[in-house]
């Protein structure tokens, strides 16, 4: 069963078609990447399927139900949690506070939403900084900050956007591994905006494929590894 659904989805911009008429679903409880160089439209389907901007064209159903004209935050209350390109956490306040700001979203009662945060921090191997200021954190913890503000939201489907890019390999596989634990033990479903094949390799049960706005190609990660018009747009000799 599918939880998020795009048909011919199409945005553009003063006559810059950066999404045109693309189509495919994520499945409940999978892990599917969405790639391709910069420019591709990636970012810009992310803000689309949140709410940040309207389509054009095309339908957007989340849970069999349509997004259509749905604010971001009346999309977030429906079950879908983003993170940032750029991450900005609140940065004087503590890591348990940035968490508990998400947490908020579901508990109304402050001692309920702190228990909530707390659960998240441990499960991003944040709990021992939990008293630490935002804005002192490394980059490999900001990243894993900024996925747990959008996980104490509770969703069904969280959307990733380069939450690896920065990242050494030790650090890269250490968020593919908290990812994978999390779609495994809570069946938390994932779209992810990867750049860092090594991770998209690993985790993705289904890869997407964007360049200049269009779906070139879709399949499983072995499939998406050989296809020839990925390799020429985009993989060359990375993989």
């Amino acid at each position: 069963m599918s939880l998020l659904e795009l048909t011919n989805v199409s945005k553009s911009f003063r006559g810059l078609k950066a999404v045109q008429s693309v189509s495919f679903a994520v499945p409940e409880g999978g892990i599917v990447a969405l790639i391709g160089p910069n420019g591709a439209g990636k970012t810009t389907c992310f803000n689309l399927i949140n709410g940040v901007l309207p389509p054009d064209a095309g339908e957007i159903r989340f849970a069999g139900q349509s997004l259509q004209g749905l604010r971001p935050d009346q999309i977030a209350a429906a079950g879908i949690g983003r993170t940032f390109q750029i991450v900005k956490p609140f940065p004087e306040l503590t890591v348990a506070d940035n968490v508990l700001v998400g947490a908020l979203l579901r508990h109304r009662r402050v001692s309920d939403a702190r228990i909530h945060a707390d659960g998240v921090l441990r499960r991003l191997d944040l709990y021992d900084k939990r008293d630490q200021v935002a804005a002192t954190l490394t980059l490999p913890d900001r990243k894993r900050l900024e996925v747990a503000r959008a996980l104490a939201t509770e969703p069904r489907l969280l959307l990733l956007d380069e939450v690896m890019a920065g990242l050494r390999p030790t650090e890269t596989d250490h968020m593919v591994a908290i990812l994978a634990e999390l779609n495994r033990a809570t069946g938390l479903t994932i779209l992810l905006i990867e750049h860092v094949m090594r991770a998209v390799m690993a985790i993705s049960q289904h890869i997407v494929v964007l360049h200049h706005g269009e779906l070139i190609a879709a399949g499983t990660p072995a499939a998406i590894r050989n296809d020839p018009a990925v390799i020429s747009s985009y993989l060359g000799a990375e993989v």
